[in-house]
């Protein structure tokens, strides 16, 4: 009988998640460690394969064996390993907790827009946003007091991530 291995993986995404690990314990010969269907459907699928085409020669097997004694195999990274990957990451890392928005320009630039005829200009500061004489803590709020709604003031003033990266 020829393996079909295109319309067993079909069959096998109509399953449940139940039936898969019941298909997957039937092929394999034990049960389970997940139940992520796409890892199970995957798994059956090289075990049918596996089975129908004889799977790894012999000689592959035991040089994978061979090459898996040479090696140091740890379930949890050594404390030093895990102490330097914390220094380089605290050494590496532009953006505290707490700090400015990304999407803020830097202090001291001046947001210009024009809103029904009127032209609008706000000086962006390191802690606010200074209109119109006034100091204001978000851009939104900004907004609110120029529209007289609710408005994100990134969106109003055209901060958004997307128009960053086209700059």
């Amino acid at each position: 009988m020829s393996l079909n291995i295109t319309k067993e993986v079909a069959r096998m995404k109509r399953m449940a998640t139940a039936e898969l690990k019941d298909h997957y314990e039937e092929v394999c010969g034990h049960t389970p460690r997940s139940h992520n269907r796409d890892w199970l459907v995957k798994k059956i699928a090289w075990q049918m394969q596996a089975t129908e085409e004889g799977g790894l020669p012999e000689r592959v097997r035991q040089r994978a064996l061979a090459m898996a004694d040479d090696t140091d195999l740890r379930k949890r990274p050594s404390t030093t390993f895990t102490q330097q990957i914390e220094t380089a990451n605290e050494q590496t890392c532009l953006i505290d907790e707490g700090t400015r928005d990304p999407r803020l320009p830097p202090a001291g630039t001046i947001l210009s827009k024009t809103y029904k005829g009127q032209k609008i200009t706000v000086l962006v500061r390191q802690e606010d946003f200074e209109f119109n004489g006034e100091t204001y803590k978000t851009l939104s709020a900004i907004a609110n007091a120029i529209t007289g709604s609710h408005v994100n003031g990134f969106t109003f003033f055209k901060l958004n991530r997307k128009q960053e990266v086209a700059q």
